[in-house]
């Protein structure tokens, strides 16, 4: 990009013509879900029996018939075809940053006649080639065969381009030896494993069985830059982040952009994005400014886990695709631009017994009893494992956010509030609280005081935070999926559930309560120092945490040693959520992902300090050079002469730092990632001071004041 393409792309944005504003149209609500495959469609098209047998595997988690298979494709493409759709695909969730697809025309002719075909077959199973998917050694290169196999439980949908449709199965992606190769299978097999905990937990307290739901409502933070702008950013469009850029005079300081009147070009992107995501069954319902300028945020309404992950990965899709038709780029890396605040995912987290939350205090002493219980498993949970909670969300997108002094830190703490903590201390402690008007509360016999679901105040530098009725882990990074948090955060509570089931089972009933009371007890002295409602961003935090024994990885690397703890493998193994082979794949995959990342960061930062830096400072020097001389021979006087000497100097030296600073990144990319960020951030360091010196008019990439401010 040259000084004046920069120039162009303003003027180019400053002289777009806003289209005129539409008249409101009413909100057609029959329209709502129109594109899926839903319960209402089922009934339909498919007969009464086999609807029923299809909805019990949906609803209840039965076996799926395989009888049924060739009923219900048959119905899946008739509704297809008149929705328009020519093709179908397997959508899977491979280890990648994104969803897979291989389209397939529903076309079989014969005869010369245009034959549509789809089988039960084609509904259940695919094989794609799974050698070109990162599997961490469940797969080697001549090892091609993999499956996808259908996922009733998440409904199929249509997804549609300029030119026609296509109707999208989601599925589980596996190898030929049944190893999972993707993030929907754990999903599901961690979904079953707290369904099972909870079941049993909630026999210990007399209840019958019911259907559990694990609840999830993802927030989805992302940028907005206009895409003249994104196309002139090498960086922008290798790495989704802007490896160089000097923070602008004015950026957030002001908390002018937070919940502020939205602009017209923007509404006019969410409102088509709402329709996109309403007409395939997405519940968005939530819309706003963000902290940083040119960032937003998106919340749907809480749906079923494995749902919601799958309706996040499609938002961030069609967050994309709208963008690009409104002349935007939609950023969702976790931090695009230093100096501002970055994007997560604020992953709200609730485990329901047929209609009662758990994690919702009850109107009773019975119903707060079983809330308090679910409460401490959760407590007990986080603080024996969070640093698998961690390897979660580790990356290299997100290692510029955990902790950056806006986002939750890298050190898992969990956050109640003042009230509820006080009523968690009284229980530890046996003692009088203000919360209370009792000496001890006692369990299953008391009444907790009102905890209203606003009654705890919001902690943004908390990274697991108690919200009312749910759990919001505040760490997940805006790229990543959400079933790999909720896999690990299913497990690790399915485990707590089955630890208080033993504690529970075969006490007498005229002594539970009391038994449970003491049992609550000792699990909060045990457990509470992952309790911390204070300022998680502070240096006394983290000097706290490690007096208090709370691990702390600030690094990917760290972070994802975890997964491959003996102890940490015999978990899932014993749970079968992963096997010791898939958590090594696991270990594999995002290790060799977070290398490849940085490298592929720092070849770019060369490329564009060499080819585009390096000659705007040339240019810059001759000219001061040329101004110098000119005014020494026309003797001008000395002290503007002198300054400009001095400038020039400056100059100078500034150039070959810069060139020591590209050679020391030269020779870091043959050593280690930390040695590679390390002279990542010193070139970047001296790029973002020349940035503020070269003249405006030789700087040939987009800055921070433009970016985040035209649009």
């Amino acid at each position: 990009m040259s000084a004046q393409s920069r120039q162009d792309c303003i003027n180019s944005i400053a002289g777009r013509v806003p289209p005129a504003p539409m008249p409101p149209t009413p909100v057609e609500l029959g329209r709502y879900g129109e594109d899926v495959f839903s319960a209402k469609v089922m009934r339909e098209y498919l007969p009464a029996t086999v609807c029923d047998k299809l909805l019990a595997t949906v609803n209840n988690g039965e076996a799926l018939d395989p009888a049924i298979a060739d009923e219900v494709a048959n119905a899946l493409k008739q509704w297809a075809l008149k929705r328009g759709a020519t093709h179908f695909t397997h959508w899977f969730q491979p280890l990648t940053a994104s969803t897979a697809e291989k389209h397939d025309s529903f076309l079989n002719p014969k005869d010369l006649q245009a034959l549509m075909h789809f089988s039960g077959k084609n509904l259940i199973v695919g094989e794609p080639d799974a050698s070109s998917f990162p599997s961490g050694g469940l797969r080697s290169t001549f090892e091609a065969r993999g499956y996808t196999a259908w996922d009733p439980t998440s409904p199929a949908f249509i997804k549609r381009h300029g030119n026609g449709a296509t109707l999208c199965i989601p599925t589980a992606f596996c190898s030929y030896t049944g190893e999972a190769l993707d993030r929907k299978t754990p999903l599901l097999r961690s979904i079953q494993a707290l369904t099972r905990s909870t079941r049993r937990l909630m026999g210990c307290f007399g209840l019958p069985e019911e259907r559990v739901t694990i609840s999830l409502g993802a927030e989805q933070e992302y940028f907005l830059i206009d895409r003249q702008f994104y196309l002139h950013r090498p960086d922008l469009i290798q790495t989704g982040r802007t490896v160089f850029g000097a923070p602008p005079a004015k950026h957030q300081q002001l908390d002018d952009h937070y919940f502020g009147s939205i602009r017209a070009r923007v509404l006019d992107f969410m409102t088509e994005t709402e329709q996109e995501l309403w007409r395939l069954g997405i519940p968005a319902r939530t819309r706003h400014n963000e902290a940083a300028p040119a960032q937003f945020e998106l919340a749907p309404v809480y749906e079923n886990v494995n749902l919601a992950s799958d309706h996040n990965m499609i938002i961030m899709e069609v967050l994309k695709q709208v963008a690009e038709r409104h002349g935007l780029v939609c950023l969702l890396h976790e931090k695009p631009f230093a100096g501002v605040n970055g994007s997560g995912k604020h992953n709200n987290w609730s485990v329901n017994y047929g209609k009662m939350n758990l994690l919702n205090p009850g109107e009773n002493p019975e119903e707060n009893a079983i809330f308090l219980t679910a409460l401490c498993c959760v407590i007990e949970a986080v603080d024996l494992h969070g640093d698998l909670l961690r390897a979660t969300v580790a990356g290299a997108g997100n290692d510029h956010r955990l902790g950056a002094g806006e986002a939750p830190p890298a050190v898992l703490s969990i956050y109640l509030g003042e009230q509820l903590t006080a009523v968690i201390n009284q229980i530890g402690e046996g003692t009088a609280s203000h919360a209370k008007g009792k000496s001890t509360m006692r369990i299953g016999v008391d009444t907790l005081p009102v905890l209203p679901r606003d009654a705890t105040d919001r902690n943004r530098t908390s990274p697991f935070a108690f919200t009312g009725n749910k759990f919001e882990y505040r760490a997940v990074g805006a790229s990543q999926s959400c079933a790999t948090p909720n896999v690990f955060l299913n497990t690790i509570v399915a485990e707590a559930f089955d630890r208080m089931s033993d504690r529970l089972e075969g006490i007498p009933e005229r002594d539970f309560n009391g038994s449970l009371q003491k049992i609550l007890q000792q699990l909060i002295r045990d457990h509470r120092r992952i309790i911390f409602n204070g300022d998680g961003y502070t240096e006394d935090w983290l000097k706290e945490a490690r007096r208090r024994g709370l691990p702390n990885a600030p690094t990917t690397p760290e972070a994802l040693k975890a997964l491959v703890k003996s102890e940490n493998m015999a978990l899932f193994e014993k749970y079968g959520v992963y096997s010791r082979r898939e958590l090594q794949s696991r270990y594999e995959v995002f290790s060799e992902d977070y290398r490849n990342r940085i490298r592929i960061e720092a070849e770019v930062a060369l490329n564009i300090a060499t080819t585009m830096i390096l000659p705007a400072v040339n240019e810059e020097l001759e000219s001061r050079l040329a101004t110098w001389n000119g005014m020494r021979d026309a003797e001008l006087g000395v002290r503007g002469v002198s300054v400009l000497k001095k400038r020039t100097t400056e100059c100078v030296t500034a150039l070959n730092r810069l060139h020591a600073h590209i050679n020391q990144l030269e020779q870091a990319l043959d050593q280690s990632c930390d040695s590679i960020l390390t002279a990542m951030v010193e070139l970047r360091r001296q790029v973002d001071a020349l940035e503020l010196t070269v003249a405006d008019h030789r700087w040939p990439l987009a800055k921070y004041r433009e970016m985040l401010f035209i649009y």
